[in-house]
């Protein structure tokens, strides 16, 4: 029998030493999933983890929503996993899945989670709204001023042997920044 901890974070930025360090005490091996939304269908490193997992094992995450994408995967994955005679483990929630007590509270759980990330994304996207309200402008800063754009547009105008490739080149960005920020400005 052999315990496989498994940790998922959103973003690359995410730090999982908490997780590490409580799932390196319990499990033989731990598997981290870096920048793998809460959404995301496609999790290589979850599903190595299944194939990897035997009749016997046990299948450890530090908390629940680390694992699954919402309420019903959670129920669907846990199924699975208690089809293959795979045990389930959350550190942080302690209750064992193998009992209608503990199937309960895992399914409160998960449900909790997945609230939990709705009211998340509810709110950004109202904060979104409410900045570009106020005029916030939200994405990557320009790499050009509105000056530097106008110097560009005079060159290619005024200068026939000026390329756009060139004049990106002299102001060190892009060829197709600069054509975006000259459409943007028109």
């Amino acid at each position: 029998m052999k315990k496989l901890g498994y940790i998922r974070t959103s973003t690359d930025k995410q730090l999982t030493d908490r997780q590490v360090n409580q799932l390196r005490e319990v499990c033989d091996q731990v598997f981290i999933e870096d920048g793998v939304s809460a959404v995301s269908k496609h999790r290589p490193v979850y599903n190595e983890v299944m194939a990897e997992l035997q009749s016997g094992d046990i299948f450890v995450v530090s908390s629940l929503d680390r694992a699954f994408r919402s309420s019903l995967d959670a129920l669907s994955e846990l199924d699975k996993l208690h089809n293959r005679d795979i045990q389930f483990l959350s550190l942080s929630q302690q209750f064992d899945t193998t009992t209608p007590d503990g199937k309960f509270l895992y399914t409160l759980a998960a449900a909790l989670a997945t609230w939990e990330r709705e009211i998340l994304s509810q709110r950004t996207k109202e904060g979104l709204i409410a900045a570009r309200k106020r005029g916030v402008k939200l994405g990557r800063p320009r790499k050009l001023s509105d000056e530097q754009v106008s110097e560009a547009r005079q060159i290619l105008e005024t200068d026939f042997y000026s390329s756009l490739t060139q004049v990106a080149e002299s102001f060190r960005v892009h060829e197709i920044t600069l054509k975006r920020a000259l459409e943007d400005t028109k």
